[in-house]
């Protein structure tokens, strides 16, 4: 008699989830871990590994001598242990668009709540103060650069539009993009960003985009410009948009993702007037766990099946 294939899960999950998949895939034996440090016992036996991708170790794919394949309920693979994946043939998915809807609503959010005063009246309601000094400002025709012009920056352009905004994308080789209005190579990132009173960047980390973001880049931007983070905070060198925030050569920051995570006590953000801190929630929604099981569940059909069609495998090469 053949095994029954071993799903092992990293993460925890809702038991109504728990439950469809057990009754819906009859031949797969899950094993429904709350950690990995739960499910390391488990995974010498492991077919299939469920996980949030950033607490799997070289050792943890060395142990696992039958796993196949690794699902990743995120989009960011900074963390994944590549080499070891890759010498060892896994194939990795992960859930790849499923963020641009929470996230386009966050960016929508961040240039409201600026162009609104919202963090200004937030502290004048704190201290009981009635003033009409801050002045809000319209955001119709205003420029807005997104670098990343993949799923998720074209649903962030595409919710920008709604407020008859205008929009500038940036991919690799600056190829056109559904719901922007002009596209950009990398290579002409300062170009990119020069026009825009709005710059979000969901670029993911790669060898080409880890601190992008430098002084260089600030320095092109328009001193009246925001810059809005929700890709990875390691494109960022941090270092030059706090000097570029001190001195004025940006307006503001809205920043979601940072190098280190939580983000210190005593870093200078918590405390920099111009800038707002959110804590690696831009794509964080109700809707996100049903979502990604959605795609594992298509996923390990095909897996079944007709392997072949699965969908959003990862380059384990490149990392994305």
């Amino acid at each position: 008699m053949k095994d029954k294939l071993v799903i092992v899960s990293t993460t925890k999950m809702k038991t109504v989830i728990k439950e469809h998949l057990n009754e819906s895939f009859p031949d797969a034996v899950f094993i429904w871990s709350k950690s990995i440090e739960e499910a390391r016992e488990h995974l010498y036996k492991a077919d299939i590994i469920l996980t949030y991708g950033e607490d799997l170790t070289t050792e943890d794919i060395t142990s696992a001598s039958r796993l196949q394949w690794i699902m990743v309920i995120s989009a960011g693979m900074d963390k994944m242990p590549f080499e070891a994946i890759d010498q060892k043939g896994i194939k990795i998915t992960n859930v790849k668009g499923i963020h641009g809807k929470p996230m386009a609503e966050y960016t929508v959010f961040a240039i409201l709540q600026h162009a609104r005063q919202g963090k200004q009246y937030y502290k004048q309601e704190q201290q009981k103060i009635w003033s009409r000094r801050a002045v809000p400002v319209e955001v119709e025709g205003r420029n807005v650069t997104i670098l990343g012009a993949g799923s998720i920056g074209t649903e962030t352009a595409k919710a920008v539009k709604r407020f008859d905004m205008h929009t500038t994308g940036v991919n690799t080789k600056g190829t056109a993009a559904s719901h922007f209005d002009k596209m950009y190579s990398t290579s002409q990132l300062k170009e990119a960003v020069s026009s825009a009173d709005y710059v979000v960047n969901v670029l993911p980390l790669t060898d080409e985009t880890e601190n992008i973001m430098d002084r260089h880049v600030f320095e092109a931007m328009k001193e009246e410009a925001v810059f809005i983070n929700i890709g990875r905070g390691s494109t960022v060198q941090e270092e030059d948009l706090i000097d570029a925030l001190q001195k004025g050569v940006i307006h503001h920051a809205v920043l979601d993702v940072f190098n280190q995570e939580p983000l210190g006590e005593s870093h200078p953000f918590w405390e920099m007037e111009n800038v707002t801190v959110t804590p690696h929630i831009s794509g964080i929604s109700s809707g996100y766990i049903p979502r990604a099981m959605d795609i594992f569940e298509q996923n390990l059909k095909a897996f079944l099946r007709h392997p072949e069609s699965m969908i959003n495998v990862v380059d384990v090469k490149k990392g994305y």
